[in-house]
C-alpha cells in the first residue's frame, strides 16, 4: 500500500493506491499530480493573482478555455438552467465580498445579486466571452472535477486499485470491487460521525455548511437571497463521477431531488437543521443517529 497525503487548493489530499509500485514509480507519480493540480489552481482558482479566473475578473473579453474546461462548464450551464440560477458560477464576487475572499477576511461588506448567465457570459467551448468582468468561482465542482482528473493520471499510470479523497471529495477504483468504508461527518459535532458509506467504483461527495462558516455567513449562499441555507445541514451524494457528486451535493441545498434525478443518476442522503433526515432508496450507508 502507498500513501500520499499532502495540502493543495486549500485543502488535505490523502492518495492511497493498493497496487504494487516501485518507490521510483511512486515519486514520479506524486510529482505529475502535484504538478496537475497546480495547472488546475491556476486555471481556475478565484484566490489566485495570477489566475486565469482572476484575470477574467479584471477585463472582459474572449477567452480560450483550458482544454480540460468543457465537461465542467457544460456541467454548470446544465445545472443552472436546472436550478433556475440557483447553482451558477457567477456567486465569486458574492462570495467575496461576504468575506470569503482572497485574503479570507472574513469581513463582510454589502452584498450584490450576481448577474444572470447571459448577461455575463457567452459560452461556446472553446470560447468563453465575458460580457462585463465577473469573478467565477468553480468551487461547488471544480474540486470534485480535479480528483476525477487526477485520478485519470493514476489509472493512466496502470494501477487499478486506489482512492483519492481529497477534503472529502472521494473517488475510489477497485478491480476486484472491493468496497471503502467511508466515514459520515455530523455537521454539528466533527467528533462524530452519522452513519458509514460504502462505495466501490464510485464517487462520494459532502457538502455542509460547517467546515466554512463565520458570522452569519456559511460557503453555501443563495445567490437570489443573498443568504447561507440554513434548512439543509449537510448533503451527501454518490455518483459515478466525482465532479457530478460535488455538483449536486451542493444543488440539494437549494432544490429538491426530485428535480435533478429526471437528468442525473445519483443517490444522496440529506440532513435538515432538525436533525431529521432524507434519503434515497439505494444511498449505500447505515445510519447510527439521526439525532
Amino acid at each position: 500500500m502507498h500513501e500520499f497525503t499532502f495540502e493543495a487548493i486549500g485543502t488535505h489530499w490523502k492518495i492511497l493506491i493498493a497496487d504494487t509500485f516501485s518507490g521510483e514509480q511512486s515519486s514520479e507519480l506524486l510529482h505529475k499530480i502535484r504538478e496537475r493540480i497546480n495547472i488546475f489552481d491556476r486555471d481556475y482558482s478565484r484566490f489566485r493573482a495570477d489566475s486565469l479566473v482572476t484575470k477574467m475578473s479584471r477585463d472582459a473579453g474572449i477567452y480560450a478555455l483550458p482544454k480540460d474546461a468543457e465537461p465542467m462548464l457544460d456541467l454548470y450551464r446544465e445545472l443552472y438552467d436546472t436550478t433556475q440560477g440557483l447553482f451558477t458560477p457567477l456567486v465569486g464576487q458574492m462570495l467575496s465580498d461576504a468575506g470569503y475572499d482572497a485574503s479570507y477576511s472574513l469581513k463582510p461588506k454589502s452584498l450584490i445579486a450576481p448577474p444572470g448567465w447571459d448577461e455575463a457570459l457567452a459560452y461556446n467551448f472553446p470560447k468563453l466571452e465575458i460580457k462585463k468582468p465577473a469573478l467565477l468561482d468553480f468551487g461547488a465542482a471544480g474540486k470534485g472535477y480535479l480528483v476525477d482528473i487526477i485520478a485519470q493520471i493514476i489509472e493512466d499510470a496502470g494501477v487499478e486499485s486506489f482512492s483519492v479523497n481529497a477534503g472529502g471529495d472521494i473517488c475510489v477504483r477497485d478491480k476486484k470491487g472491493v468496497p471503502m468504508r467511508i466515514g459520515l461527518e455530523h455537521p454539528e459535532d466533527t467528533a462524530l460521525a452519522i452513519g458509514v458509506a460504502e462505495i466501490s467504483n464510485q464517487s462520494i461527495c459532502g457538502s455542509a455548511g460547517n467546515r466554512r462558516a463565520w458570522g452569519e455567513y456559511h460557503h453555501i449562499m443563495n445567490p437570489h437571497t443573498l443568504a447561507s441555507v440554513r434548512a439543509v445541514s449537510a448533503v451527501w451524494v454518490v455518483a459515478q463521477t466525482t465532479m457530478l457528486a460535488d455538483a449536486l451535493a451542493t444543488c440539494l441545498f437549494f432544490v429538491t431531488p426530485f428535480t435533478l434525478s429526471s437528468r442525473y443518476a445519483f443517490q444522496y442522503l440529506m440532513m435538515y437543521s432538525d436533525s431529521s433526515v432524507e434519503r434515497s432508496a439505494q444511498f449505500p450507508a447505515e445510519l447510527f443517529t439521526t439525532a
